[in-house]
């Protein structure tokens, strides 16, 4: 905030998200009037702020979108120097002047058909990504096995397991370099960051042009080594990635620029781009374009409104039909180990399907393990990913060793699980060659006799295609090792392996197919341990294409969810936490009901002045990390001290850049509007961006002024002093702001009170200062021995 309002240093703030928000000011060439127009409008202005020198409270117009909190470690990664994106339109005198929107309709026109042109482009390129990473999976992990299978043929068992855990063990450490060394940001599922992005918090990097490239490759390469882990969650973060590089609007540096893109060089429309994006992924990595748009409502937006459902629904729809048409072409042979390219998991159709009254008890019995194991899943891999961490906070040979460890232990277990299995004979009247000896398929034979395969190994030793339907998974422990790596097959393979189960023990006491039983036992550890419910339902809908289903899987995902949230937090939420960010849930603590805004504002206030000397602009920038300053108007300038409006870090750095200088303070000034150009402030893209170190000013320079007032945002989002903070809290986050301006209840004192920013409403700094309202902090329900025992004590 401006008084704190971003607690970190300035070299570890990423100033992209500083720079203005919406794409109103991306079309900001200043002054497009005469001096004296300019001039006498000024005037005019000021007057108007001066004639209400209370507290200009319920301004709305905005300087958006939430701000960061200070990080942890610093060691422990620059993922954690987050800052934020500006959801809302900065209103200044020269946005006002210049916006585009005031243009006529062929504006308007061409930023619909530019906006609905990208979503296209962002579904046909997610999909792409989505088929040549299973294409690239398939055929990689294809050769490893088929060599394997062939040297185990051959009695050279030795060799090939050598083969095999070298194979591994090159994938994994190839994956693992190039992601601790080029791309940190790409480690993990990439979904925390997704829905941290869109609840308003930019980490740096997270997006990057390098990120996304090795975000794929690293997917590949990991999912490859036999690493059970899933590319969901990198699909996820990949179409993302596209959108955020797509709402770049082009690149300087390449000279790849467009006057048409520059509508989109804002936070606001890259924030629809990448909930878009979010949804691309799921609609690539599993064909479910419905599930993929209900994915991105569920699990990682923070805003939404109709308009985005449509534009979403649109992306994943051409996601459908690029992965349709891609996968007409493995249909006839062109895709190698690939196969058919299909990505339904489970063959469950209609035939198999038959339930009816007394099948529901094991199925709820199904939903409430699920719920109990999806908690106690979430709470062993917080613990796992709290260990990797010390480990990966030591350094980058620490980080590739765990992952050479991880890889090793894999392979062993992979390799060795196989032998303690017994095997069995070919099932009869099968198309699939059985066993399958030189290439990828169902049935391994391992070290068994003739027309025998091995249980185990063919669970183990498969390709993408026939893996998916695995039932055993060691996803647990390999998440959070330094490589892309998602959460959501193995997730899904560990609840078929339970649902299985299940089904075996109800044995002839259930109707019920084992089929069937995985299918819900992986819709009851995806609710437990994720906690959605209608997009795991669609998404598992559309994975098994039958629809008879829907019932049960609704059954079981309602009774796991509630069972796991009396017992813990999401998965998601947990890693969000884990990573430091600073993530404002939807709801207020009942806490802060119990203060007002004043309670939580800390000191000291730094403010400009309207016409402000160079020198104190670059001592405050130099010596802070704050990104928003108020600017108030003293006495000759206003008939009394009154505040003016809020100004950016950005703006500033480049009002200094282009030494917009006058020689005294005065408001009558020179004609600026030719020395800016529309990208100057606009968001700028993935990349270096302005340090106030950089900028050379003689010790002329620092002695001259700058006018701040066309660069102000003039109706910033201002509560008084007395407000609550928990109504606050909730304006903050829906409306979607970056500073929340505190101004007096009295107009006899200073204009402004503070500032707050995301970091004031976390749960730390405010119990920090006022930790005697720890207690009544508010927890969920969790229902442990003393608690249960004591509703029923009540009931009785």
């Amino acid at each position: 905030m401006a008084m704190a309002a971003e607690k970190e240093s300035t070299s570890e703030v990423d100033l992209e998200s500083a720079l203005l928000p919406s794409s109103s000011v991306e079309s900001l060439p200043l002054l497009a009037h005469s001096t004296r127009s300019r001039q006498h409008s000024h005037l005019r202005s000021l007057r108007r702020s001066a004639s209400n020198t209370t507290s200009q409270i319920a301004i709305v117009g905005s300087d958006p979108a939430p701000s960061r909190a200070s990080t942890t470690s610093p060691s422990s990664s620059r993922s954690l120097a987050t800052a934020v994106g500006n959801f809302r339109l900065i209103e200044n005198e020269e946005f006002l002047q210049q916006d585009w929107r005031s243009r006529g309709r062929a504006h308007i026109l061409r930023y619909v058909v530019l906006k609905w042109t990208l979503c296209f482009l962002l579904g046909a390129l997610a999909g792409a990504a989505g088929f040549l990473t299973n294409l690239a999976i398939e055929n990689i992990a294809g050769v490893k096995f088929v060599v394997t299978s062939n040297m185990m043929l051959a009695d050279r068992h030795l060799w090939a397991f050598g083969v095999f855990a070298a194979s591994n063990f090159v994938l994994t450490m190839f994956a693992a370099v190039i992601t601790a060394f080029f791309a940190p940001a790409a480690a993990g599922s990439g979904i925390p960051e997704v829905k941290a992005y869109l609840n308003g918090v930019d980490a740096p990097e997270i997006f990057s042009p390098r990120t996304l490239v090795v975000k794929v490759v690293g997917c590949i390469a990991a999912v490859s080594s036999s690493l059970h882990v899933g590319k969901a969650g990198p699909l996820v973060h990949t179409g993302a990635c596209i959108a955020s590089i797509l709402g770049q609007g082009g690149s300087r540096k390449y000279r790849l620029t467009c006057k048409w893109l520059r509508y989109f060089k804002n936070d606001r429309d890259r924030r629809d781009l990448v909930t878009c994006g979010s949804a691309a992924g799921v609609a690539a990595a599993f064909r479910a374009p419905v599930g993929g748009v209900l994915f991105a409502l569920e699990a990682v937006s923070s805003w939404w409104r109709s308009a985005l459902l449509w534009r979403a629904f649109f992306t994943t729809a051409v996601v459908a039909v690029v992965l349709r048409a891609l996968i007409d072409i493995c249909h006839r042979g062109k895709c190698g180990l690939f196969g058919k390219g299909g990505l339904i998991m489970f063959d469950v159709t209609s035939d198999t399907i038959a339930y009816h009254l007394p099948d529901l008890p094991p199925v709820i019995i199904l939903g409430i393990g699920g719920g109990i194991l999806g908690s106690f899943y979430n709470f062993f891999l917080e613990k796992v990913l709290r260990a990797y961490n010390l480990i990966n906070e030591k350094g980058y040979g620490y980080k590739l060793l765990l992952a050479a460890t991880i890889s090793i232990c894999t392979s062993c277990c992979i390799f060795g699980l196989p032998w303690l299995a017994s095997c069995s004979p070919c099932p009869t009247g099968i198309s699939e060659a059985c066993p399958s000896i030189g290439r990828s398929g169902n049935f391994k034979k391992f070290q068994c006799p003739p027309d025998h395969y091995n249980d185990l190994a063919s669970l183990l030793f498969n390709t993408n295609d026939d893996t998916i339907r695995n039932l055993f998974s060691a996803g647990l422990i390999i998440y959070g090792i330094a490589a892309p790596s998602g959460l959501f097959i193995p997730v899904i393979l560990t609840g078929a392996t339970y649902g299985r189960l299940v089904g075996m023990l109800m044995g002839s006491r259930s109707t019920l197919d084992h089929s069937l039983f995985a299918v819900l036992g992986s819709a009851s550890l995806l609710g437990g341990s994720m906690r959605m419910t209608v997009s795991v339902c669609v998404i598992l809908l559309e994975l098994t294409n039958n629809l008879l289903l829907l019932p049960l899987v609704m059954l079981v995902l309602l009774i796991s969810k509630t069972v796991a949230d009396a017992l813990n937090a999401n998965i998601y939420d947990l890693i969000v936490k884990l990573k430091g960010f600073p993530y404002l849930e939807t709801h207020a603590e009942p806490y802060m009901r119990q203060l007002t805004v004043s309670d939580v504002v800390t000191g000291p206030l730094l403010m400009f002045n309207g016409i402000e000397k160079v020198g104190n602009i670059v001592h405050v920038l130099k010596t802070t990390g704050h990104h928003g300053f108020p600017v108030v108007d003293e006495p000759p300038f206003s008939d009394s001290s009154v505040l003016y409006g809020l100004i950016l870090r950005a703006h500033l750095l480049i009002l200094l850049k282009k030494r917009v200088f006058l020689p005294s303070r005065s408001l009558f000034g020179i004609d600026v509007s030719k020395q800016f150009s529309a990208d100057d402030f606009a968001k700028r893209g993935s990349g270096k961006h302005d340090d106030i170190e950089d900028i050379k000013l003689t010790a002329e320079d620092m002695e001259m002024f700058i006018d701040l007032h066309p660069f102000t945002n003039t109706s910033p989002y201002t509560v008084v002093e007395t407000m609550s903070l928990a109504k606050a809290v909730i304006l903050f986050r829906e409306v979607g702001l970056r500073h929340l301006l505190v101004v007096p209840k009295s107009s006899s004192r200073a204009p402004i009170v503070g500032i707050l920013t995301r970091h004031d409403f976390m749960p730390e700094h405010i119990l920090g200062l006022h930790p005697s309202l720890l207690k009544s902090r508010w927890k969920r329900l969790r229902f442990g021995k003393t608690s249960l025992n004591k509703v029923f004590c009540d009931l009785c």
